[in-house]
C-alpha cells in the first residue's frame, strides 16, 4: 500500500501559561512511501517523527494537509478503519494474558462480518507467531519472556490483522545492544517476507541505515533529505544531515576557499574548482583521511584506537573544536608515539557547507 503525505502540518497549543506560542511539531511535510517498502523516519528527539507516525495511523489529526493510502484519502478516517498495525516503543502487552491471547486480541475486538471465527483466529495467531518465530511460546505470559521475545509478540499482534501498513515507533529502544541487532534483522526479514509497507521511527542512524530501503531525515518538524541510506550518507544536502549520519561522526572544521583551493588553518589541503572565495564549514568523513608523511593536512597526534582490520587515529587540529577521528587501514604505519600525523584528504569524502546557511556547496 502506497502512503502519500501532502503538506502535513501539526500545531499543538502552548502548555506554558507564560509563553503562549504554539508548538509546530510537523511543518509542511510532503513525502510518498512506495508500496511494499520499509522507510525510516530518522531524526533527533523532538523532531516530530512520532507525531507524524501517529497522524498516519489516526491517533493524531493534522492541523492541515492530507494523508492518502493508495487512492483513498484517510485523513479524517478513524484509526480502526485505516487497516494499520502499530508497534509501540513499550511492548504494551496484557500481563494476565498468554502470548496466544495477546496476539488474538485485535481480532476479538472486530465486530460483525469482519470478526473471524474462533478457529480462524487461532490459525491466524499461529501464523503470525511463526512469522516472528515465537510459535513455541504460545502458552507463556509476558512476564515469563525476555524483552526481545515480548517485542516479537507485539509485532505478531500488529501483523495478525493483516494490515495494509505497519507502523513502528522506536520498537528497539528498550532492548540491549545484542538484542537490538537481532531484532532489527528479524524486522527486515519479516517485512521482506510479508511485503507490507512499513514505516519505522528511530533516532538511531545506524539502525535506520542498516534495515531501510529509504530514510527520511527530519529536524524541528521539517523534512531535510530523503533517499537510499548510502546515497544520503554520500551526498548530504546540509551540515545537519552530514553530522547526523555516520559512526564515528563526520569531522567538522572551519575553513576557507581562496583561489579555488580549500584551506584548513594555513594549509591548502584540497583543490576545489568552481568554488568562490569564502569562509566555509568543512566536513570530512572518518574514512576520508589517507596517511602520508608528505601529506598536505597536519594534525597533532593524541593516540590510536586499535579496531582490528582498521585503526582509529585520534588527533587534533586548531580548526576543529572536537577531537578528530580518522579511520585508516591497520596496514598503515602510523605510530602513536609521533608528535604529529599528516594526511591527504579524499575529495569524495569531503564536503563544503556555507558558513551561514549550512547548505552544501558542491565542487
Amino acid at each position: 500500500m502506497e502512503v502519500k503525505m501532502e503538506k502535513i502540518t501539526k500545531i499543538f497549543p502552548s502548555r506554558d501559561k507564560k509563553d503562549k506560542a504554539e508548538v509546530v511539531a510537523v511543518n509542511d511535510f510532503s513525502f510518498e512511501v512506495p508500496d511494499g517498502s520499509l522507510v525510516c523516519l530518522l531524526g533527533p528527539s523532538g523532531c516530530g517523527k512520532s507525531t507524524l507516525l501517529y497522524m498516519i495511523c489516526g491517533l493524531e489529526t493534522p492541523t492541515s494537509g492530507r494523508i492518502n493510502f493508495g487512492e483513498q484519502d484517510v485523513t479524517d478516517l478513524p484509526a480502526e478503519k485505516r487497516g494499520v498495525g502499530l508497534v509501540f516503543q513499550n511492548y504494551a502487552l496484557y500481563p494476565h494474558l498468554t502470548v496466544r491471547q495477546n496476539i488474538k486480541f485485535p481480532l476479538e475486538n472486530l465486530k460483525g462480518e469482519e470478526r473471524p471465527t474462533k478457529e480462524e483466529m487461532d490459525k491466524r495467531a499461529l501464523e503470525a507467531a511463526k512469522l516472528v518465530q515465537i510459535d513455541g511460546l504460545m502458552d507463556r505470559k509476558p512476564g515469563q519472556m525476555s524483552g526481545g521475545q515480548q517485542q516479537r509478540v507485539a509485532i505478531a499482534r500488529a501483523l495478525v490483522k493483516m494490515p495494509k501498513v505497519l507502523l513502528m515507533d522506536e520498537p528497539l529502544s528498550n532492548l540491549d545492544a545484542r538484542l537490538r541487532l537481532q531484532t532489527r534483522e528479524e524486522i527486515r526479514r519479516i517485512q521482506r517476507e510479508t511485503g507490507i509497507t512499513t514505516i519505522f521511527v528511530t533516532h538511531d542512524q545506524e539502525e535506520a541505515m542498516s534495515i531501510s530501503d529509504m530514510i527520511v531525515v527530519m529536524k524541528d518538524g521539517v523534512l531535510h533529505q530523503t533517499g537510499k541510506p548510502q546515497e544520503v550518507y554520500d551526498n548530504p544536502v546540509n551540515l545537519f544531515v552530514a553530522k547526523f549520519l555516520g559512526t564515528p561522526a563526520i569531522n567538522v572544521f572551519e575553513g576557507k576557499v581562496k583561489n579555488e583551493n580549500l584551506y584548513i588553518g594555513e594549509e591548502a589541503v584540497l583543490e576545489v574548482k568552481g568554488v568562490e572565495d569564502k569562509d566555509v564549514w568543512v566536513g570530512i568523513r572518518p574514512e576520508g583521511f589517507d596517511p602520508d608523511e608528505n601529506g598536505r593536512f597536519t594534525c597533532k597526534m593524541q593516540g590510536i584506537d586499535v579496531m582490528g582490520r582498521d585503526i582509529s587515529v585520534v588527533c587534533r587540529n586548531m580548526a576543529s573544536k572536537e577531537v578528530i577521528r580518522a579511520i585508516v587501514s591497520a596496514e598503515n604505519d602510523v605510530k602513536a608515539s609521533s608528535m604529529e600525523v599528516k594526511f591527504n584528504i579524499k575529495p569524495h569524502k569531503t564536503f563544503l557547507f556555507d558558513k551561514t546557511t549550512e547548505e552544501r556547496i558542491r565542487f
